[in-house]
């Protein structure tokens, strides 16, 4: 335990948006400016995780769709 006291913190990581230091109001960003930049990156599509492609007429089908009423 001794040698965890005098570890030095982590460092802090940066604003993901532009790089400079992170302010705990905005945390993880460094201003509203980066905050906004990132919401609108996520509402206009930007960040997506790929997946397989998807046939939109499969995917129009009935009886395609899950029932979780159960």
């Amino acid at each position: 335990m001794a040698d965890n006291e005098n570890a030095a913190p982590p460092a802090a990581k940066p604003c993901p948006i532009c790089g400079k230091p992170r302010v705990a109001q905005y945390k993880p960003f460094c201003s509203p400016r980066c905050a906004d930049i990132d919401l609108g990156r996520w509402l206009k599509g930007s960040y997506v995780i790929p997946g397989a492609p998807v046939d939109e007429a499969e995917a129009d089908k009935p009886g395609r769709e899950r029932d979780d009423e159960d």
